[in-house]
């Protein structure tokens, strides 16, 4: 077998090796059915186990109660979600909220522009996105539909570190970057969403997690392929789902479980992390980071370097030394290591010492 890259890409991500393995040797034939999963019914009743029991198991590892959260399978990602959302839950005589973190707060922003009223609570746009802005529950208006959140800024490096308060205002996550990566009281939203191509699996399928109190308040005067209450209710089986990507999602949150489950995972990413953050900090600016450090993420770690030159070269060679994905994204430029749940450890000590070792030679 070909020695794998350390895979830092941004997203689709590093998937566990066990997983991947495991898919391999269903991929045929699938537990003793002689077909293919790619092959088989989303009517069967194997499909239909599978797909209440990765629900059951994304509940449990965020620690949310069947009884209070629908958990939807969806195609389309989460930029399909933020047109979704308002089209569900923002009426004609309320204003929805969004704070603006990064370049996906404010496509979220944006659609929702399309549907009906939107008002910014709070944007760090002027300074680059280079903080999370604080939030005050004043700041919300008396119509407000919701409050909408990006927890993590997948191109920008910062995430929420704490929930902000928000009183009766129904609060929304865009949680693609960061689900599963560590402990958060999620209880307090009444929607959570997630393209699971970084923490929870391949490409393909999207999650949202709906509290049922609230999804009795969702339009039905629109289509109703586009409302969550038809996935609700048919357990996300009203059209032909994505079976295969809900598999590998099932495969990767079981090893998510043998992990240790979420509290495990969030320990192993801050040191993931740190191991990263500590070359950047203590490269004497050689290094740049993008982020104010109380607002950093685990998940992405972004810097920049003396200039475009100095960048090419550090991308190259990390190429050349068997690193994947290190390059900023296209907007933005610079540097970014991508350290979600299934990338090891081994990963990051070598990104680190790479790091080093290039500083020595053309610091």
């Amino acid at each position: 077998m070909t020695k794998r890259l350390y895979n830092f890409n941004p997203g689709p991500a590093a998937l566990p090796l066990e997983v991947l393995e495991e898919a391999q040797e269903t991929f045929v034939d699938f537990q003793g059915t002689g077909i293919s999963l790619l092959e088989m019914s989303h009517r069967s009743r194997g499909v239909e186990q599978l797909n209440q029991e990765t629900q059951q198991l994304l509940l449990h590892l965020l620690n949310l109660p069947a009884s209070d959260y629908e958990v939807l399978f969806m195609g389309g990602g989460a930029s399909t979600q933020f047109a979704l959302l308002p089209m569900n839950f923002l009426p004609a005589n309320q204003t929805a909220h969004y704070v603006l973190t990064g370049s996906f707060a404010e496509k979220a922003y944006k659609e929702a522009g399309y549907i009906g009223k939107t008002q910014i609570a709070a944007s760090s746009k002027e300074h680059n996105w280079q903080y999370i802005p604080d939030l005050h529950e004043t700041e919300l208006t008396a119509d407000a539909a919701y409050l909408h959140l990006t927890l993590n800024n997948t191109i920008e490096g910062s995430r929420f570190q704490q929930i902000p308060e928000v009183g009766s205002t129904p609060l929304v996550a865009d949680m693609t970057s960061d689900i599963l990566s560590r402990r958060l009281d999620l209880e307090q939203f009444s929607m959570i969403y997630a393209g699971a191509q970084k923490n929870l699996g391949p490409a393909g399928v999207t999650v949202a997690i709906v509290r049922k109190t609230w999804l009795q308040q969702a339009s039905t005067q629109i289509p109703e392929i586009m409302r969550y209450e038809t996935f609700a209710k048919h357990q996300s089986l009203y059209n032909t789902p994505p079976v295969h990507a809900i598999y590998m999602m099932n495969l990767v949150l079981k090893w998510a479980l043998q992990q240790g489950g979420v509290a495990s995972l969030e320990l192993q990413n801050k040191h993931k992390a740190k191991l990263i953050y500590d070359i950047i900090d203590g490269s004497s600016g050689f290094y740049k980071g993008l982020i104010a450090h109380k607002d950093r993420s685990d998940m992405n770690i972004t810097w920049r370097m003396s200039n475009e030159q100095i960048e090419k070269a550090f991308i190259q060679e990390s190429l050349e030394n068997g690193f994947e994905g290190l390059a900023g994204h296209r907007s933005v430029g610079g540097m970014r290591a991508s350290s979600y749940n299934a990338v090891p450890l081994e990963a990051c000590q070598a990104l680190a010492d790479f790091m080093k070792a290039f500083v020595r030679k053309y610091g």
